[in-house]
């Protein structure tokens, strides 16, 4: 595909496997699941939900950044939680980031996630409509 280009920032962790942060192909970005880590030290950032759940927007609005986009840009949002009793908490944290209209979006609880972050998430976006 001619129209395929990798997105990459330092401004969110790098990828810690065979993957990219990010393909935009014409004007759609798909983004890889973004975890809680520190990008300078690939840490996580803390233990608790607030925290993390903070810095997994933070990371996703770096690569929409870098993909001359933003957070109001992402049509679909999936979250993967840990423990769904957090989904509230993430909730909360996400109208931080966002506003109306809001993504679609899909909230799944999953028994384990990399570096044992409780929550990720990964995001389609449009750009350029």
């Amino acid at each position: 595909m001619s129209n395929k280009a990798v997105i990459n920032t330092e401004q969110a962790p790098a990828a810690i496997g065979p993957y990219s942060q990010a393909i935009k192909a014409g004007n759609t970005v798909y983004m890889s699941g973004q975890i809680p880590l520190d990008p300078s030290t690939m840490e996580l950032v803390a233990e608790d939900i607030e925290t993390q759940a903070r810095q997994v927007f933070t990371n996703l609005q770096a690569v929409c950044h870098e993909a001359a986009g933003s957070l109001q840009d992402i049509v679909k949002l999936n979250l993967y939680l840990t423990d769904l009793s957090n989904f509230a908490v993430v909730n909360q944290i996400m109208e931080e980031y966002f506003q109306a209209p809001y993504p679609a979006r899909a909230a799944v609880g999953v028994k384990e996630l990399p570096k044992g972050s409780q929550v990720e998430a990964e995001a389609v976006m449009v750009i350029g409509d």
